[in-house]
């Protein structure tokens, strides 16, 4: 089967957080036998802010740790018609430019011989719907959301059956605990500041907290103003820059611990959609802990997996018992590992897409096992 993915940036993860999670699928595909093809347009901003700040060396990670992957760069020029004519399966990314979808469709409608589906994986379906409806999806096929309750915004616009729910996970290939354990201090927060909509929380439920605990704090992430720099100095915390996603792991095997801390539209609008970085974490076999956070789809056995804090003593207590207690700390990793092992991993999200796709119509021939 041809799965061919037209994203934002597939080399770039520079506040491009579907690139973790695209990366895992199609190396997933790949690894079974598929052909995989990943576009991705011309002087993409995440990829351009990349090259700004870091340069070509700011790929060396992704291109050392995904060597099966490669993204070809398209103009609008391109002849859509050709490029997909032996496309099984064609999937759009919604952070893509509307001209794109709708050109995109308009193959579909000229008797493109694909199943061609819409993946969303952001909140402004709820935050602008307006900029969602500027897609010219009459052609599409299906959509896959990456929660339940976006999913129901589609079929209240009335996509019914045709809206699947498909989660992000972690790329196990890469995301697992460390061959050899080392020593491990403090704790870590990887995440952008972005627009602030967070940071009253992420001083509630991080900076303070950890502060009093006495909690050595590393953070990493972009799109930190001046103002979140000056705050983040005030509690002692370390700024560590940008990370390539494919590091990820070796930061979260030197530390003690992690927190998460969802952005409000995820918790009051959209619940039951982690970031991308709770999957990652568990895979990585490093405790963590929630800011307030309704998993409303079960998707882990919360206080169990993970601990969840309701208020900021609460965090507090949560923090020193991650410290103190090396019984707690491994019942967390044993546990949040087994959930990820036994249903989150980028393997059970391609077996989901599969079956999607063979509601659809198209199936997969035999695979071929990696």
């Amino acid at each position: 089967m041809k799965v061919v993915y037209f994203t934002h940036s597939l080399a770039s993860c520079w506040n491009h957080g579907n690139a973790h999670f695209l990366r895992g699928v199609l190396r997933e595909l790949a690894h079974r036998g598929h052909a995989v093809v990943a576009y991705e347009p011309q002087g993409a901003w995440s990829l351009e802010n990349l090259l700004k700040d870091h340069g070509d060396a700011g790929l060396d990670a992704y291109r050392s740790r995904y060597p099966e992957l490669s993204a070809t760069v398209f103009e609008p020029s391109l002849d859509f018609e050709a490029a997909l004519s032996d496309a099984d399966v064609v999937i759009v990314h919604e952070w893509n430019e509307p001209w794109l979808v709708a050109a995109l469709g308009k193959v579909r409608r000229l008797g493109g011989r694909f199943t061609l589906l819409f993946h969303d994986t952001h909140h402004r379906a709820v935050s602008d719907p307006n900029a969602i409806r500027q897609f010219d999806l009459e052609n599409y096929d299906g959509v896959l959301t990456f929660g339940e309750a976006l999913a129901e915004v589609y079929r209240r616009w009335g996509w019914g059956n045709r809206v699947h729910v498909w989660h992000e996970a972690a790329d196990t290939r890469l995301f697992h605990p460390p061959v050899h354990e080392g020593e491990r201090k403090g704790l870590v927060w990887i995440g952008n500041w972005g627009d602030g909509e967070r940071s009253a929380e992420l001083e509630s439920f991080l900076f303070r907290p950890a502060q009093r605990v006495g909690l050595p704090l590393d953070i990493y992430g972009v799109r930190y103003p001046t103002k979140a720099l000056e705050t983040l100095d005030r509690y002692g915390v370390t700024y560590r820059g940008w990370l390539p996603n494919a590091c990820a792991p070796e930061v979260f095997a030197r530390h003690l611990a992690t927190v998460h801390v969802p952005r409000r539209f995820y918790v009051d609008v959209l619940p039951g959609i982690p970031t991308i970085r709770v999957f990652e974490a568990l895979a990585c076999g490093i405790p963590l802990i929630s800011a307030p956070w309704n998993d409303a789809e079960g998707l882990f056995n919360t206080g169990v997996d993970y601990l969840v804090a309701q208020d900021e003593a609460q965090m507090e207590r949560h923090m020193k018992a991650v410290l103190n207690d090396p019984d707690l700390r491994r019942s967390l990793v044993e546990n949040g590992l087994n959930a990820i092992q036994s249903r989150h991993s980028c393997a059970h999200r391609v077996d989901q897409l599969l079956a999607i796709l063979e509601d659809h119509g198209t199936s997969a021939p035999m695979e071929m096992s990696a």
